[in-house]
This record gives structure tokens, sequence and C-alpha cells, in this order.
């Protein structure tokens, strides 16, 4: 499965610098600088996983989780942060993040894991889903 990646963040520095290794490593990529602008690609694009940063002007990471929960339950959402506090990591615990990754990201390594811890458990409910589709009705 080739899985579509939604990076926001306000840096343009770092959507480059992850746009590049998610392409390498096989993703569809698209990118978002703010929570906003991530909406308006959701409502148009298929997108399994979400990656965003908290802090960012007009939308905050935070909200952008909460909506795309609201709005879009399938998507996995991995959440990066330079801003390391126990409200981040509560709030995005509390709204449903698959994990919350500390910036900076000199070291890409846990973030790839998390992408693809995300991509599998999204692989188990679409196959949970699947097999729900073929079963017979409960007759009670």
């Amino acid at each position: 499965m080739s899985a579509r990646l939604l990076i926001v963040d306000d840096e343009a520095d770092i959507r480059d610098m992850l746009s590049r290794n998610f392409r390498f490593r096989g993703f569809e990529v698209e990118t978002a600088a703010d929570g906003v602008e991530a909406l308006k690609i959701l409502s148009k694009k298929r997108i399994e996983i979400v990656i965003s940063d908290i802090m960012m002007p007009n939308m905050d990471g935070v909200t952008l989780l909460r909506e795309i929960r609201l709005h879009y339950p399938m998507v996995r959402i991995i959440m990066i942060t330079g801003y390391v506090t126990l409200d981040n990591a509560l709030a995005c615990m509390g709204n449903g993040a698959e994990t919350l990754v500390f910036k900076p990201l000199a070291d890409l390594t846990e973030l790839n894991d998390a992408v693809s811890r995300a991509l599998e458990g999204l692989k188990s409910w679409q196959q949970k889903l699947r097999d729900l589709q073929v079963m017979k009705p409960a007759k009670d």
C-alpha cells in the first residue's frame, strides 16, 4: 500500500526535509503551512497519515488534530513539536494522536518508525472493515 502523507508545518525547511524523506521512502506527499491549508487539502485528496507541527499560525496543530478526528476518523495523525510541554503532550494524547515526536528532527528514525506503526494500524482497521463487508448480517 502506497500511503499518502500530509506534512503540516509553518517552517518551509522542515516541510521540504520531511517531504524529501518520505518521497524517498515511497510515499506520496502533500504539504501545508498551517491547519487551515491542511483541511483544504484533506477535503480534496485522500490522505492516510498526517504529520503536523503543534505551534503554527492561523490554526494550531491541536485544533487541526481535533478537526481531523471529527471529520476524517480513519486518518492517522502524528504530532511533532519543538515546544515540549506536558500540556502539549496531554492535548495530543487526549485528542487521539498516534504519538508525539520532539524536534529537532536531526535523526528521522523515530518519525519514520511512527509512520510505519501508523500505517500498520491503518492496514489493520482497513482489513477489519473489509471483513465486515463480506460477513452475513447477524440475525436477532
